[in-house]
């Protein structure tokens, strides 16, 4: 609810702070005291068009603030954490800051929290919190878009969006499947030869990487053939280091054996020596016969590498992943033999999902046709006390074309008056005054009191023409919605005044360029001089006080 209105040079005021409390307030003063120049506070606070003419005369800026306490769960709390603009887990005073201010040149500047946003989200969010009923801008009911859910609410009853979700996408996977058998079928020659050349090739992950190395190696085959030819000459030629090893353990063989003593670590020597060189000599023999230092091995690892680096190339992809191109092409190619199937299967899905839509769509229907009649008899019975005897309201339903079916479902829910008798029902805000249209705001409120979730709603102009009996219904169904939410109405009728359970008082003091309005609140004796002077006028008589004091006791 609204805690507290901040109000720094806005016409007359120039620095004005009320508090606000739960239940049923009203805003009382003669014509002219300034109490429209609150109600244009709060619409600014809320998003309203921002206009030079509201800032005080010689003053460079006007600055409205409003606090606002709401719970924890209340969809405002929603909407400020979707935009970073309050903590997810917030769960403490839950206050909202709301801060506008206009220049004298026009410009303005709205922030929330203290941190700046665009005017779009300050008003999204003045709707979720405030709602005023009366002859200022009109939201909440008085936008057709929000009768179907209104409805539904008082009936507690869901509309079909599930349903409505699911045939939306069954529809969609219907498209695609038509649209991917036609693309398909399209480009199916092409994907044919594709799979066959790749098939043919048929790549290896990380093959392109080893063809590179093996072709690296084969270009330095010639210089790594004339190495080995030499190292083995040398190893195993007719001059070769075997046959001079083998020479020396011959010579030193034929020692006497006086001598072999002293020669035999040489000799052992010479023939780990002699293991080694046999080990070496075959060691080259098998790099000789290696395929990488074959003739013609380079044409053929080139032929392959450059192959697989062409293919990659035509695919857009890495030489890697050509073996799940292949495997992607081919899965195509049978989704395409079984594509008409598909598309089949999609559409029957579609049909299926349309039906069960159509079932919820028909049920819901028929809930908010039976509920449409109950609104329209309670509205219609809470009328003739506030001085609509006249007036019909009544609930239409009207069929949609397909093309407009949606998940709210396949009818328009709108509510519609007419105050005289024998004229055509129409828009509220369209067929009633000011005074008749916040009663029939009244009325509905009344009977939809356990719908919505805006905790504070404002009623200006609703005692417009009205006085007696009539006021007095007014005020005691004000009352009752000041049970369930914070209710503030700027009223000149003293049966209103006398039910509310708090009183504020706005005053215009001063003369010529000095004229200035500020507010009073007030106390029980203070109401009562007040009520007795919306009742008596300029001289406030004993009489005059007598009655007040019968209407507070009343109430």
């Amino acid at each position: 609810m609204l805690k507290r209105l901040g109000i720094r040079d806005v016409v007359l005021i120039h620095s004005l702070d009320v508090d606000f409390a739960g239940g049923l307030g009203v805003l009382t003063g003669e014509t002219g005291a300034g109490k429209s120049i609150l109600l244009d506070a709060l619409g600014l606070a809320l998003g309203g068009r921002a206009d030079a003419g509201l800032v005080r005369r010689g003053a460079n800026q006007a600055m409205v603030s409003a606090t606002f306490e709401v719970s924890p769960t209340h969809p405002a709390i929603a909407l400020l954490v979707e935009h970073e603009l309050a903590e997810a887990d917030l769960a403490g005073d839950g206050l909202i800051l709301i801060r506008r201010t206009v220049t004298a040149d026009g410009r303005s500047r709205a922030h929330i929290n203290d941190q700046p946003v665009s005017i779009g989200l300050l008003r999204t969010l003045g709707r979720l919190l405030v709602e005023v009923h009366g002859q200022f801008d009109q939201h909440g009911l008085m936008d057709e878009a929000t009768h179907a859910a209104v409805l539904d609410a008082f009936a507690g009853i869901s509309p079909p969006v599930a349903e409505w979700q699911a045939w939306s996408a069954a529809r969609r996977a219907a498209s695609e499947a038509v649209a991917g058998l036609e693309k398909a079928r399209a480009e199916e020659d092409l994907m044919r030869a594709q799979a066959a050349d790749l098939a043919d090739l048929a790549p290896q992950p990380g093959e392109e990487a080893e063809l590179a190395a093996r072709r690296t190696r084969l270009q330095q085959a010639g210089r790594t053939i004339e190495a080995l030819t030499a190292a083995m000459d040398a190893v195993s030629g007719d001059d070769g280091a075997e046959r001079r090893l083998s020479q020396a353990t011959r010579v030193l063989s034929r020692l006497p054996s006086e001598m072999a003593a002293l020669v035999e670590p040489v000799l052992a020597s010479l023939d780990r020596a002699g293991h080694a060189l046999a080990e070496a000599s075959q060691t080259l023999e098998r790099l000789q016969s290696d395929d990488d230092l074959a003739p013609g091995g380079l044409e053929a690892v080139e032929e392959r590498l450059f192959a697989i680096r062409a293919a990659a190339r035509r695919h857009g992809c890495h030489p890697d992943a050509l073996a799940e191109v292949h495997a992607s092409l081919t899965a195509r190619l049978a989704a395409l033999e079984d594509g008409a199937a598909g598309v089949a299967r999609a559409s029957d899905a579609a049909a299926a999902a349309r039906t069960a839509y159509l079932l919820a769509a028909e049920a819901v229907s028929r809930r908010r046709s039976e509920t449409a009649r109950r609104l329209d008899a309670a509205v219609q019975a809470e009328l003739p006390d506030l001085r609509l005897e006249k007036a019909r309201f009544e609930t239409r339903l009207e069929s949609l074309s397909e093309a407009d079916w949606g998940p709210g479902g396949t009818e328009r829910v709108a509510f519609r008056i007419a105050t005289n008798p024998g004229a055509a029902p129409g828009p509220l805000g369209r067929i009633a005054s000011g005074g008749e249209l916040a009663r029939i705001m009244l009325a509905l409120k009344v009977v939809l009191a356990g719908v919505g979730a805006v905790p504070t709603l404002v009623f200006d102009e609703v005692d417009a023409g009205i006085g007696g009996a009539t006021a007095d219904a007014v005020g005691a169904r004000l009352a009752r919605l000041g049970r369930q939410f914070q209710i503030l109405v700027v009223t000149h009728a003293p049966q209103v005044a006398a039910r509310a359970a708090w009183h504020v008082r706005v005053v215009k003091s001063g003369d010529g360029d000095r004229v200035e309005t500020t507010i009073d609140r007030l106390d029980t004796e203070a109401r009562r001089e007040e009520i007795a002077r919306m009742l008596a006028g300029a001289v406030i008589t004993d009489a005059a006080r007598a009655a007040a004091d019968q209407l507070m006791a009343a109430s």
